[in-house]
């Protein structure tokens, strides 16, 4: 069977952008259609400036979240990375295939460099080696596709790229996996700012739905949306990029397209109005299963213990095979 891997990074409240980008589709589609793993990244969340609590408060959240979306045990792994000792000993392998150029060129680090260094805070190694722990989360399981957004596609090449150079240098040992964007996915960018991605990381919450907020917070945050000049509601993205994107969003809660739904409106109150209920009513339920799963913090350690136990019995032989490989003694 196909084995699909992602995860999520807890810097952030998860946003209606992670559900329609990726969590729907892992809940809907993925855990029936593979043998899927499901991860919370905690461990990249060090690459920056952080308050410890807060990376283990929203762990926790995220992987309940998860969980809430229909993430099921039975049919998915879902775990927590730092729990599976095999991700981190497979990173330094990975810094070891990997090139001092390859980490350069990545944009999200000569972006969140640059975020870093305008603050005026220093620039942490991690943050240069990361994409390496991010090769090791994917080898380490033998993994066939990654579901990616645009953004992260780059790290899933450099990931092929380590697999093929070690298979060649040091013998038969990785799969080499493959990005994939599934295409019921949505790309939501932020309501205040249609020009960028809804992320979880930004500093202001405004333009940002995320999957905790009450009826009356998303209500308020999609009538406040930005639009654009006139009032035709059409759906071209470069001319009308704020209407393009409420159109998306509610063809995403839908199952509609976006071009047949802006023929139903002549303005945009009226649209912003369908489009705050379609997100309401998508989220009910998962804010609804979240309060009855934190509510029962021990089921959720549960799962998240049992999860990380299968994983780190389907990592463990392809990392020992590779310490093997790479030429490190047996224990």
């Amino acid at each position: 069977m196909t084995r699909v891997f992602s995860g999520v990074k807890p810097t952030g409240h998860l946003t209606l952008g992670n559900y329609l980008g990726a969590i729907r589709q892992w809940a809907e589609v993925d855990q029936y259609r593979a043998e899927s793993l499901f991860c919370v990244v905690d461990l990249h969340a060090l690459t920056m400036e952080h308050d410890p609590a807060r990376v283990r408060r929203l762990s926790r959240q995220a992987a309940t979240l998860l969980l809430a979306s229909g993430l099921d045990p039975e049919q998915c792994v879902v775990f927590v990375q730092s729990q599976v000792d095999e991700h981190a000993r497979l990173s330094y392998l990975m810094e070891c295939t990997a090139s001092d150029g390859e980490m350069r060129r990545m944009i999200q680090y000569k972006e969140k460099a640059a975020q870093a260094r305008e603050r005026g805070d220093g620039v942490r190694l991690s943050l240069l080696t990361y994409p390496a722990l991010m090769a090791a989360d994917i080898l380490a399981y033998g993994t066939d596709e990654v579901p990616v957004g645009e953004d992260q596609t780059q790290h899933v090449e450099l990931a092929r790229d380590l697999a093929v150079r070690f298979n060649q240098r040091y013998g038969q040992t990785f799969v080499v996996p493959r990005a994939i964007r599934p295409p019921v996915a949505a790309r939501v960018m932020d309501l205040q700012d249609p020009s960028g991605k809804m992320g979880k990381s930004q500093a202001s919450g405004a333009g940002i739905v995320y999957l905790l907020d009450d009826a009356d917070v998303v209500r308020k945050k999609v009538m406040r949306a930005v639009t654009d000049g006139g009032s035709d509601v059409v759906y071209e993205r470069e001319r009308s990029p704020g209407v393009a994107n409420l159109l998306e969003i509610f063809a995403a809660c839908t199952g509609k397209e976006p071009g047949e739904l802006a023929e139903q409106y002549s303005g945009y109150g009226a649209l912003k109005r369908d489009v705050a209920e379609a997100v309401v009513e998508l989220l009910r339920p998962v804010r609804a299963r979240h309060a009855e799963l934190a509510a029962d913090p021990g089921y959720v350690q549960g799962v998240l213990r049992a999860g990380a136990e299968r994983a780190r019995g389907l990592a463990r032989p392809t990392v020992d095979a590779a310490y093997a490989a790479i030429g490190l003694l047996e224990p």
